[in-house]
């Protein structure tokens, strides 16, 4: 059985401890300056699209496409490398790391993200995440429905959640009840998405910005070790 933990901090990935934004408005940028701007729309249409199939951002599934509707020009090929090489370490969110290792005095940090099961794990490994929570890392496709998962992977007495969407925050709130503090940074386009907000409960603590979580004392949230001993 795994170790049971008196708390655990799980954090999201995208737009929470790495700019994702960034990345794609970049992507969208090279896409308009290489192929046009209609290419760069159009590519944002096929992304849309595979998200609303697979239920999370299918880079992958979308440059595939892209490439089938552009086989006849050879700098398609290279669409695919800028991608995979892309530099995910400078886009990591400033302070975002050192946020972990102040909480990690409370708990263990552990990466709970969504996404498909190649190239979110090579972005993770790209930005030094991977790494820096010690090879932790849980990827789902929808993970507020894979939390008995996440018990039993990491089983703790208080979970203390971090992430950009509030509709995550409140599902996992809702299943977990009290055993669970969420933290919203208000990062990204849909933190700061008044239709993606509206009708939602608050979070437990909202941040500006992850970085902020270093402003936080949750010694009063989370349990001594001793309290779960047998």
């Amino acid at each position: 059985m795994a170790e049971t933990h008196s708390s655990v901090f799980l954090f999201d990935v995208d737009d929470t401890l790495l700019d994702n934004d960034r990345m794609k408005s970049d992507l969208g940028d090279y896409v308009a300056a290489t192929f046009g701007d209609g290419a760069q729309h159009e590519l944002w249409a096929l992304y849309e699209e595979q998200r609303d199939k697979h239920g999370y951002a299918d880079f992958l599934g979308t440059l595939e496409r892209f490439r089938l509707a552009h086989l006849a020009d050879v700098r398609v090929v290279q669409l695919a490398n800028w991608v995979i090489n892309y530099p995910f370490s400078e886009r990591i969110f400033p302070d975002a790391l050192a946020a972990v290792r102040h909480v990690s005095q409370w708990g263990l940090p552990v990466i709970l993200t969504d996404g498909d099961g190649v190239y979110q794990p090579h972005k993770l490994e790209r930005a030094g995440l991977t790494d820096a929570f010690g090879g932790r890392v849980l990827n789902f496709v929808h993970k507020e429905t894979e939390l008995d998962a996440v018990k039993r992977a990491f089983p703790a007495a208080h979970y203390v959640l971090v992430d950009d969407k509030l509709s995550v925050l409140d599902a996992v709130k809702r299943a977990w009840g009290d055993t669970v503090t969420t933290v919203f940074p208000r990062q990204g386009h849909y933190a700061n998405d008044p239709e993606k907000l509206k009708d939602l409960p608050p979070a437990d603590i909202e941040i500006a910005r992850i970085a902020d979580l270093m402003m936080h004392d949750f010694g009063a949230i989370c349990p001594p070790k001793e309290e779960i001993d047998p």
